[in-house]
């Protein structure tokens, strides 16, 4: 019978905050929280933490999620997320079709998501389906030569409350991916092919990478939960 898995990579270091996936947030510890955000949907057969790190092993096994432990290489500064997936692939040798990729810098996501995004992912037959949030802020880019253009028609600048959907920019959340096996062992990515996606409100959009990412992220929880 083909799976449905859930892989969530946690390395045990990290520069910008040092111990972050076992940090308390919410008082619990920060993966945790994409752990139990996988358990709730029924339509998960088995959860998978890739990491390097014994502390962590021990927060995966208590939870009940299975640990697949990632060699030294593959766990540095540089090491990417597509080689912790062809790790874990190559390590479990079972009727996997789809892979789900949870990032555990992204603790908050929208109640149920999970099972509509991979209903959506079904649905729509998509090679891989990516989480998104709307922004409201006008994107720029610069040349060498020191000028600026715009990515908008600053001749003709809606109001920010005025944007339509095609004036509008997305931003790559991070929280959440959908892909067929057979599409990453064909590209060696986790996005490619047809790409589908979910939309997600502005505040699932922050990630947890520095000491003020965590205090903003801590106060739009409090916000949610009030």
């Amino acid at each position: 019978m083909s799976k449905i898995v859930v892989l969530i990579p946690a390395r045990g270091g990290s520069k910008g905050i040092p111990g972050k996936n076992i940090k308390e947030f919410d008082g619990k510890p920060l993966l945790l929280h994409s752990i139990e955000y996988a358990q709730d949907c029924n339509l998960i057969d088995d959860v998978y933490v890739t990491t390097d790190d014994k502390k962590i092993i021990d927060i995966v096994i208590d939870a009940g999620a299975s640990v697949i432990k990632r060699p030294k290489e593959l766990s540095d500064d540089t090491a990417t997320t597509e080689s912790a997936i062809e790790h874990f692939l190559n390590k479990v040798q079972t009727s996997i079709k789809t892979i789900v990729l949870l990032q555990p810098t992204s603790p908050l996501r929208p109640k149920g998501s999970l099972k509509s995004a991979l209903e959506k992912f079904n649905k729509g037959n998509f090679d891989s389906i990516l989480s998104i949030s709307p922004t409201h802020r006008f994107f720029w880019r610069v040349k060498d030569d020191e000028t600026a253009y715009a990515e908008y028609d600053y001749l003709n600048r809606p109001r920010r409350q005025d944007l339509t959907k095609d004036d509008m920019r997305f931003i790559e959340n991070g929280s959440l991916y959908i892909f067929s096996r057979s599409h990453f062992e064909k590209q060696g990515d986790r996005l490619g092919g047809k790409i589908g996606y979910v939309e997600w409100p502005e505040e699932y959009s922050y990630e947890l990478d520095t000491p003020l990412d965590w205090e903003i992220l801590e106060n739009i929880n409090k916000q949610l939960k009030s």
